[in-house]
């Protein structure tokens, strides 16, 4: 059987002029695909095997190719966006008729030239497409323990959980609320710590270092802050954590962990209302 979006070894059945027509083993009454001229290897022979990559031409027809696609059914990969047309998006994957990533398909409006993590599906028209929902592709057996650290893509954010991330664009994650810092969102590449395994194989990640490693940074960018601010921050550790995290993007906690710090060192002063650079 031929297999859209798959890699297959097929034998060469029929020559014609404007190509080869390959099958199965077996099956070269059956369904066959052609090859056209310009894919066919140089000195290939009937009865030869050939790997190729099943997709569909432009005018929707079963094609083979000799190309390598950047991913195949079911996987994933980082693709460049070629053009944004009235219906969707077209994407490069390596092939003479280029991926449609269809509007409903995208998490966000992408643009020409930038890249995006998709997956390959085969719509309810049997064509081959791309989407940026990529959660139910992704593994979760993946090798990694609690404290390693790993690269991924963020590919969903929520207001309820935190943001989806895809571990070598691969293995499913979650940077839970908890661990949200900054302006994370959809398309960014992240540098986290694992800070749990669960049962099912998901990674809980953190883009913080453990608290003993992040208070000296936290206690760097504090000072950073407040020399924006002339020497003299407006606000205490006493603040509200919505303030806090706004302001400094760290926990309450945090941000006392790193005012304590430098209290201790003697670089700040505290007053009733402002944290003051020590001259």
């Amino acid at each position: 059987m031929i297999h859209l979006g798959e890699k297959q070894e097929l034998k060469i059945i029929k020559k014609v002029e404007f190509g080869v027509y390959l099958a199965e083993e077996g099956a070269e009454g059956e369904e066959r695909v052609l090859l056209p001229k310009k894919q066919v290897p140089e000195g290939a022979a009937m009865g030869d095997t050939v790997e190729v990559f099943i997709y569909k031409d432009s005018r929707d027809r079963i094609i083979a190719t000799t190309n390598e696609p950047k991913l195949t059914l079911h996987g994933m990969a980082e693709l460049t966006v070629s053009q944004v047309g009235k219906f969707g998006a077209f994407l490069d994957w390596g092939l003479e008729k280029e991926l449609f990533l269809p509007f409903r398909e995208q998490t966000r409006k992408v643009r020409e030239g930038e890249s995006c993590l998709v997956a390959l599906y085969i719509d309810k028209s049997q064509r081959l497409c791309a989407t940026m929902n990529v959660y139910p592709y992704l593994e979760t057996d993946s090798p990694y323990q609690k404290d390693d650290r790993v690269t991924g893509r963020v590919y969903e954010t929520s207001k309820n959980f935190g943001a989806f991330v895809a571990v070598d664009n691969r293995y499913s994650a979650l940077i839970p609320l908890k661990e949200m810092y900054g302006d994370i969102k959809i398309g960014d590449e992240v540098s986290a710590r694992v800070t749990a395994v669960k049962p099912d194989g998901k990674l809980d990640l953190s883009v913080r270092e453990k608290a003993y490693l992040q208070m000296e940074k936290d206690a760097e960018k504090v000072m950073e802050v407040i020399e924006s601010f002339d020497g003299a921050l407006p606000f205490t550790d006493k603040a509200s954590p919505e303030v806090i995290r706004r302001e400094m993007q760290m926990s309450k906690n945090e941000f006392k962990r790193a005012v304590g710090h430098l209290l201790k060192e003697g670089r700040i002063r505290i007053t009733k209302k402002a944290i003051l650079k020590c001259k």
